[in-house]
């Protein structure tokens, strides 16, 4: 699947907002749009602009290309309740973003290759696709046969501080965490408004 292989903070600049932990010192020195034209640039974004941007930032944040993302709005949209915090939940709530969460990675991206490369298992089965949905009572945990790996051993001191969110509950010497409840809206991102989001693919 094709993914963003440029400098990652060109897209943090894009859209205003730091995505990613090691943009932070970059996109306090450059806080302005990429390009020759970013720094003097004053031109004015539409209302279909900042749309855009919203889109395109909650797609990179969570390392979602075009068909997936539009594909959780549709599923959002069919769901009883407010669309776009149904939009956020089902975004937080997929393997990789959760094992981000319980703090077995630093990163998204390492958590989806943690995933990927078959470290994580859900209810004691290996699952290696980052984009399955994990539900209210899974027990996410690190595979007992790749606990020891240089991997895993080079994050267990950053596992040991690591604070998930209210719907997650952890057991870092266990390398385990499950799922208490789905993602309430005040949990959710705050840098991503949903509901442009919505107006962007409603138009």
């Amino acid at each position: 699947m094709a993914r963003h292989t440029g400098p990652k903070s060109r897209m943090s600049r894009r859209v205003g907002t730091r995505l990613f932990p090691k943009d932070e010192k970059i996109f306090t020195k450059r806080n302005f749009p990429p390009g020759i034209h970013g720094a003097a640039s004053r031109r004015r974004i539409s209302g279909y602009g900042h749309q855009l941007l919203e889109k395109q930032k909650a797609k990179w944040m969570y390392g979602v290309l075009e068909k997936q993302f539009r594909g959780y709005y549709k599923k959002a949209a069919k769901k009883h309740g407010q669309t776009g915090s149904i939009l956020l939940q089902l975004l937080e709530t997929r393997l990789d973003n959760t094992v981000f969460r319980l703090g077995f990675a630093t990163t998204r991206p390492q958590a989806r290759q943690l995933v990927s490369h078959g470290f994580i298992e859900v209810n004691g089965k290996k699952v290696s696709i980052p984009s399955y949905q994990v539900k209210v009572g899974d027990q996410i945990s690190i595979r007992e046969s790749k606990a020891k790996s240089k991997n895993i051993e080079n994050l267990k001191t950053i596992i040991l501080k690591a604070q998930p969110p209210e719907w997650l509950q952890l057991d870092p010497r266990a390398l385990s965490g499950r799922v208490l409840s789905v993602p309430a809206r005040e949990t959710l991102d705050a840098t991503i408004n949903p509901q442009l989001i919505i107006e962007h693919y409603s138009r």
